[in-house]
């Protein structure tokens, strides 16, 4: 084991931005994310708008399963009401945008887009799809499953029209179309040159629901229970859902907070139905890759922790690191490389910001930025230079 880990964080900062500070992670947190180093499973849950998602689900999947979570909105509810301002059309679209990524920052989610833009309400998928242009949202669909690798596919709208909206129903024929498109070589083969591959995903379901006046709940339909409680985060999914959700202000959409039970159920649309498991058949661990000594690394590191000094866990992160190098090209590989580069920077305490007296800049332009980055923690890590665009810069003090 190296006794030095020599780390350079890449901090793309926008022209635009006057300051940015690290995002603080707490003991809890690390633990969590500690955990979700062994767990492979994704999902990817698919609907037309910013406030579509099932934020419940989301928490549960990205926070008790520890599957990696993502929803893809088609829209930036750019044609939404606006409760908080007079914001319309683009300027509206932005505002949701980041509703959505407060949300997702929240409940564990990833969020995506397509560039399908909200006109308002659409009387019917068909009027949807015109004016959206099918082909151009299905390449987006397939491009972000080529890239995302989801195991599972869900959708919040059926393809029969009980969500009422064109859009809702033009999500769920897409997302449809989009999970035989991204599996197809022949379909969107432009993509292939940027590094993407068919990717197969293994279901595609139906999250039915029971709002609006209309019930499409069943007793026969496959169910989850996602109301747990989650002692690392001293709140219930419903809670977390509950902060999740009420982040759409734009939209009025704040509930109530909801603890104890709560079923979720689905309907299988397409690939195989799950019977026990919403990852039945698929690979959700190391040891299934033939990784067993990375699965043994990971559960020691996981087993040694200290809460109070988790500094103590570089070392048995490191190991894990190049474990993970190994195989560089692998999608799990490079996925969990990233996020044990986070754990890492988690562990050490570190703190970085980024700050400049300009508040404007144009390409081409010069502007002065001052960097601050702080070891707060203990551990073998040298903090040696710093990455902004395309140009390094050696710190004046290295840690």
């Amino acid at each position: 084991m190296n006794k030095f880990f020599c780390i350079i964080f890449l901090l793309f900062l926008s022209l635009f931005s006057f300051a940015q500070a690290s995002k603080s992670t707490n003991s809890s947190q690390i633990y969590e994310q500690l955990k979700k180093l062994k767990v492979l499973g994704s999902v990817l849950y698919i609907a037309a708008h910013p406030d579509d998602e099932n934020t419940k689900l989301l928490a549960y999947l990205a926070n008790d399963k520890l599957y990696r979570t993502g929803y893809l909105s088609l829209t930036r509810g750019d044609g939404g009401q606006n409760l908080i301002g007079n914001e319309q059309g683009v300027p509206l679209g932005l505002i949701r945008t980041q509703e959505l990524l407060a949300a997702r920052r929240i409940d564990g989610a990833e969020q995506f887009f397509t560039r399908a833009y909200d006109f308002g309400y659409s009387k019917s998928p068909e009027e949807a799809l015109e004016k959206w242009g099918k082909e151009n949202i299905l390449s987006d669909m397939v491009w972000i499953i080529r890239k995302f690798r989801p195991d599972v596919i869900i959708t919040r709208f059926p393809t029969t029209g009980e969500g009422g909206h064109g859009h809702h129903t033009a999500s769920a024929i897409l997302a449809g179309e989009a999970f035989d498109a991204a599996a197809d070589p022949e379909r969107f083969k432009e993509q292939f040159k940027f590094g993407v591959k068919p990717w197969k995903t293994k279901r595609l379901l139906w999250n039915t629901f029971n709002f609006g006046g209309t019930n499409t709940q069943r007793p026969d339909q496959f169910k989850i229970d996602v109301g747990g409680y989650n002692p690392l985060l001293g709140k219930s999914y419903g809670e977390l859902a509950a902060e999740s959700r009420s982040q759409h202000r734009s939209q009025g959409f704040g509930v109530a907070s909801s603890r104890g039970n709560s079923i979720e159920y689905f309907v299988t649309i397409k690939g195989e139905a799950p019977v026990k498991d919403l990852m039945d058949n698929v690979h959700t661990d190391w040891n299934a890759h033939n990784q067993k000594a990375l699965q043994a690394a990971i559960e020691e590191v996981i087993k040694g922790y200290s809460f109070e000094h988790p500094d103590r866990s570089i070392g048995g992160l490191i190991n894990i690191y190049q474990y993970l190098r190994k195989n560089p090209e692998g999608y799990w590989q490079n996925q969990k490389s990233e996020e044990v580069k986070n754990i890492l920077k988690a562990c050490a305490g570190l703190y970085f910001e980024v700050s400049s007296q300009n508040k404007y800049a144009v390409p081409g332009d010069s502007m002065r930025v001052n960097i601050v980055a702080n070891k707060r923690a203990g551990g073998a890590i040298n903090i040696e230079s710093v990455k902004i665009q395309n140009t390094f810069f050696v710190l004046k003090d290295a840690l």
